[in-house]
């Protein structure tokens, strides 16, 4: 399979720059991927797409002010932003860096509150990075960094994205990026879901930038995925054994919940633990947990595009965005939503 292979037409003011009035005033497009049915509803009326015995697996990450601003200890202006934590180092991270001159293994930055940050090595194509100087770095994290909106939101952060840019039920500090479908849900919509007779569980993955990083192969074979780390609890592993036994459907919210299950199960049911997904979702992917999947509308030729193309079929799915963008759906991070089933 090639890149070209996943584009669409995408007028650019669709691209939704900030979020709708209300959590849940986004519009839903719904397909049924056997038939390839188009319909169209509400986010605050998404619980009628539910079935009793059915289980809502969501993601309770948390977004992470990512972004930090410093200098070098000879003067010249950083900015760091975040990817994600190296697992088992303390407060060693995976980073990447701008700065006038490409930093050198042993270089110093001077960051605000008395922290300061040693670049070590490179990881892959990101440099690993050592942070000192603070008792509680997601604290000092929290007072310090800026929230990193996606790229194609073309504005500086505001006020409004602290609180609209994270879910309701963001739990576990993390992510790099929000995990976009989640951010339509409220309390309100939680709780009627679970008043049709549907369990509710979570996961935890940390969003990374390979959620925006664009592919650069035209040969997809050629593609290496990031890596994001994430954690299936006891709990949810045995609430979707209980769900695929009794014949209820497994429904994700969100790719990244998806991603998560997909790879908790590679050798055939959902094993609990933590564990690094690269997990990379093409048309001709067999899945093995996820029944019904709650998504944004992603990028042209992105890997979340690719991963619902193959969740619905290439040619169903490039239909539902046709019909998205003639509909004039909002797009993206802060746009509308769709329900696959």
């Amino acid at each position: 399979m090639f890149l070209s292979d996943f584009d669409y037409e995408l007028p650019p003011e669709l691209i939704a720059q900030h979020p709708a009035s209300r959590r849940d005033a986004s519009r839903l497009l719904t397909l049924d991927r056997s038939s390839g049915a188009i319909g169209e509803a509400t986010v605050a009326s998404i619980a009628a797409q539910f079935l009793p015995g059915d289980l809502l697996v969501l993601n309770d990450t948390r977004v992470i002010p990512a972004r930090l601003h410093g200098h070098k200890e000879s003067g010249g202006a950083v900015e760091i932003f975040l990817v994600r934590r190296v697992a088992g180092e303390p407060e060693c991270w995976s980073c990447l860096i701008k700065a006038s001159k490409s930093p050198k293994s042993g270089c110093r930055v001077v960051l605000p509150g008395g922290v300061t940050a040693t670049v070590l090595e490179r990881d892959g194509g990101d440099w690993r990075v050592l942070f000192e100087g603070s008792d509680d770095f997601m604290a000092w994290l929290e007072r310090t960094g800026s929230m990193p909106l996606p790229p194609y939101i073309k504005r500086a952060p505001e006020g409004e994205d602290l609180e609209r840019y994270q879910t309701v039920f963001a739990r576990e500090k993390g992510a790099v990026a929000a995990p976009t479908a989640g951010l339509h849900f409220t309390p309100a919509i939680l709780d009627e879901i679970r008043g049709r007779g549907v369990e509710i569980v979570s996961v935890t993955l940390h969003v990374g930038l390979g959620t925006f990083m664009p592919i650069r192969v035209e040969d997809l074979s050629e593609h290496t995925m990031h890596r994001e780390l994430y954690r299936i609890p006891q709990e949810t592993a045995a609430a979707i054994r209980r769900t695929k036994e009794r014949g209820g459907r497994v429904v994700a919210l969100g790719t990244t919940s998806l991603r998560a299950l997909e790879h908790a199960a590679a050798s055939g049911e959902v094993a609990a633990g933590e564990r690094e997904a690269d997990i990379f979702i093409l048309p001709g992917y067999r899945f093995r947990v996820v029944d019904a999947l709650i998504t944004n509308f992603h990028l042209p030729k992105s890997t979340l595009f690719m991963l619902v193309c193959a969740f619905a079929g290439k040619e169903v799915m490039l239909e539902a965005y046709r019909e998205a963008v003639s509909r004039r759906f909002r797009f993206f991070s802060y746009g509308d939503a769709m329900f696959i089933g």
